[in-house]
């Protein structure tokens, strides 16, 4: 069951996306093919991505209200109750967000192994076994992008992009928490949230770092890609909320 789940709805949808690409392609460029193969799951995704990035702006612009709502109701339970009613009220749903990742950490893994393992022989060679009948075998297959970087093996610049983008993407989307006061009572929650923000915005980056130099240049890639077009998407849904 869960090998035809696999197969059917992530590894061979992107396998055969990425070879179709590398097919249409001009040298069959494995880095470009990669690229268009993220945009194009990008746009599957679009509409939850956008849900997710209106939620995430809906929630900053509640920051004061919420805030407020927390230091009117002291217990825990009733506030958590009234947080949920205002969500409700603004039709937020906060577990978005952790289902966009959970739809995109199989496509991770799926795209590394459509590169470094596909089904049974890496690129530069082309698994037909798995390909759809209308996809056509590539003549050329180019595992140097640009005739640059090797898309197979491990790319420092990548990386460091990738690292890079995330951060801005990050810095973009989670709003800054107030400092803390000077004398102010130790807050558990509010020390947590604030641990965890800078966590997102320092740690998380430097985390991408070295997730995408350890496999290959092709996550490093899929990440520079997908936080590019997660910056741009950002930026739409603010100018349009203005």
């Amino acid at each position: 069951m869960w090998s035809y789940i696999w197969h059917t709805f992530f590894f061979d949808p992107v396998y055969n996306t990425l070879v179709f690409f590398i097919d249409v392609l001009p040298g069959g460029d494995v880095g470009l093919a990669i690229v268009c193969t993220v945009v194009l799951i990008k746009l599957v995704i679009l509409p939850l991505s956008i849900k997710v990035t209106k939620m995430q702006a809906v929630m900053r612009e509640l920051e004061p209200r919420m805030k407020q709502l927390k230091e009117d109701i002291t217990d825990r339970q009733e506030q958590a109750q009234a947080m949920m009613e205002l969500y409700k009220e603004k039709n937020i749903n906060p577990f978005s967000s952790i289902l966009l990742l959970f739809i995109q950490f199989p496509i991770i893994i799926a795209l590394y192994l459509s590169v470094m393992n596909g089904g049974g022989s890496a690129l530069p060679a082309i698994n037909t076994d798995v390909l759809y009948g209308f996809i056509p075998t590539p003549e050329t297959v180019s595992m140097f992008m640009f005739g640059v970087f090797d898309i197979a093996a491990k790319s420092l610049p990548l990386a460091l992009l990738a690292g890079f983008t995330q951060f801005i993407h990050v810095r973009l989307s989670m709003p800054l928490m107030e400092p803390k006061e000077k004398g102010a009572e130790p807050n558990f929650k509010e020390d947590f949230q604030r641990s965890m923000q800078m966590q997102m915005r320092y740690v998380m980056p430097i985390i991408i770092v070295f997730v995408a130099y350890a496999f290959s240049a092709a996550i490093a890639l899929y990440f520079t890609v997908s936080n590019i077009t997660a910056i741009a998407q950002e930026y739409i849904v603010r100018k349009h909320r203005v």
